[in-house]
């Protein structure tokens, strides 16, 4: 892909995704967030990639319902975008989310000594992420290994005195000038 089907894909995801959450009004379409737009090389077709927050019934509804949306928010993006084709807009579910809440699962089942599971459970969730404390029970840190995480103290790093005046001084050379913005000199 190109420089320009990249700015073109980011600026899709970011109107649909404004669109979806302030112009359409189905009560249908629940926790549902645009994680990436692939366009094609000639701009004709657009994968509309979909997180959704839900039970598999609900985010089987929530694609329905952004399928049929699609046609409105194809009208709103010709008008409000500067293209000279808006691509067919097809709706993908984007199942990372809970195929890292999987893998989640799966190293707390190991890291507890549990066999994990074969089978994920059916309407997984999100986690809420936690920070890990030190419990009752827990092997004591090994003081050699060093300050925990939430410990760490990062050093003062020092600037470079030089190097910010440079980018400071412009095209200038750090000359002072009296010019406002926009004028020129006499005679150019």
């Amino acid at each position: 892909m190109t420089a320009r089907t990249d700015r073109i894909d980011e600026l899709l995801r970011q109107e649909i995704g404004g669109l979806l959450s302030r112009e359409v009004k189905d009560p249908r379409i629940g926790f549902a967030t645009v994680t990436k737009v692939e366009t094609t090389a000639d701009l004709a077709h657009a994968r509309v990639w979909v997180s959704v927050i839900g039970s598999p019934t609900e985010r089987t509804d929530t694609v329905r319902a952004l399928e049929h949306a699609m046609p409105f928010v194809r009208h709103e993006l010709g008008s409000r975008l500067r293209l000279r084709r808006i691509p067919n807009l097809h709706i993908h579910l984007d199942e990372t989310a809970e195929q890292g809440t999987r893998v989640l699962h799966l190293l707390d089942e190991l890291e507890h000594g549990r066999t994990p599971d074969s089978e994920p459970p059916q309407g997984e969730t999100l986690p809420t992420p936690v920070t890990r404390r030190h419990q009752d029970g827990d092997a004591e840190p090994d003081p050699a290994a060093g300050p925990d995480e939430a410990d760490l103290i990062l050093p003062e790093v020092p600037v470079n005195r030089a190097a910010r005046r440079s980018h400071t001084r412009g095209s200038s050379g750090g000359r002072p000038t009296n010019r406002t913005a926009g004028s020129r000199r006499p005679g150019r």
